[in-house]
């Protein structure tokens, strides 16, 4: 499918499927996928529908749902060697949206034998959608990013989904993020936070944002240094404006 084409069908599936339940959604319309972690039967039928129309233009190509990997978690495996992949998280801040709050994203990364190639964000509330291209940079609601603003800061300013009580670092300043990585990653690539810090790494969360931070200019790893993508796992994920704030900053938050 044309990058339009996707884009077009995110927008219809938010608008038919997502939105209607936005601020109206019963106690029956949400679950819990395990202790703390939330779906409703928008995310459900959102990303089923998304998944079906993205195999129309290709019944070879993997669909990864956040939702199908709990049921089955074996394509995660097969992620990082299949030719063709559809990565979709169809409601990126369940609980924000669950609960009324307008952070949440729709997520879509494409790969091809493990290396994304195009991702989309797309924030339905506040009417803005993020596309990278491999080798192609990223735009804003069509206007391209040219590069992440220098920070102004002296201390590097990050973002993390849960920070750690009594966890204080002299380097650098952590704040809690916007409970959705398709508002992290925005956030960062705009410059308003210098970094981001996570504990998970599921590709669903991450490989859209991953390749609009690296397009244009910054890194994303794990605490070890190892360059994140499909497949990689670890402890903790660092990403970055650049690479000497990465470096910077992974120094400053676990001392190495």
């Amino acid at each position: 499918m044309q990058t339009d084409q996707v884009s077009d069908l995110l927008y219809e599936v938010a608008d038919r499927l997502i939105m209607p339940r936005f601020g109206s959604l019963d106690s029956s319309d949400i679950s819990e996928k395990q202790p703390g972690d939330l779906v409703t039967v928008a995310d459900r039928e959102a990303e089923v529908e998304l998944g079906r129309r993205l195999c129309e233009g290709d019944s070879d190509a993997l669909i990864v749902g956040e939702e199908g990997v709990f049921s089955d978690p074996r394509c995660l495996d097969l992620l990082s060697r299949v030719a063709h992949a559809w990565v979709i998280d169809p409601i990126d801040g369940t609980r924000n949206f669950a609960r009324g709050k307008p952070d949440f994203a729709v997520m879509l990364a494409e790969t091809r034998f493990g290396e994304t190639v195009r991702g989309w964000i797309w924030q339905p509330v506040h009417q803005r959608l993020y596309i990278a291209e491999q080798g192609g940079g990223v735009t804003c609601n069509g206007t391209a990013i040219a590069s992440i603003p220098p920070s102004p800061r002296t201390v590097p300013l990050g973002a993390t989904y849960l920070p750690v009580p009594g966890e204080e670092w002299a380097e650098v300043k952590v704040i809690r993020s916007w409970g959705s990585c398709g508002i992290d990653y925005p956030k960062l690539i705009t410059g308003e936070v210098d970094f981001l810090s996570y504990r998970s790494m599921f590709p669903w969360d991450h490989l859209a944002g991953a390749l609009m931070l690296t397009e244009l200019g910054g890194r994303i790893a794990t605490d070890t240094g190892e360059e994140y993508g499909a497949g990689v796992i670890g402890r903790r994920l660092l990403a970055a404006a650049t690479p000497q704030l990465w470096v910077a900053t992974r120094d400053g938050l676990f001392g190495e």
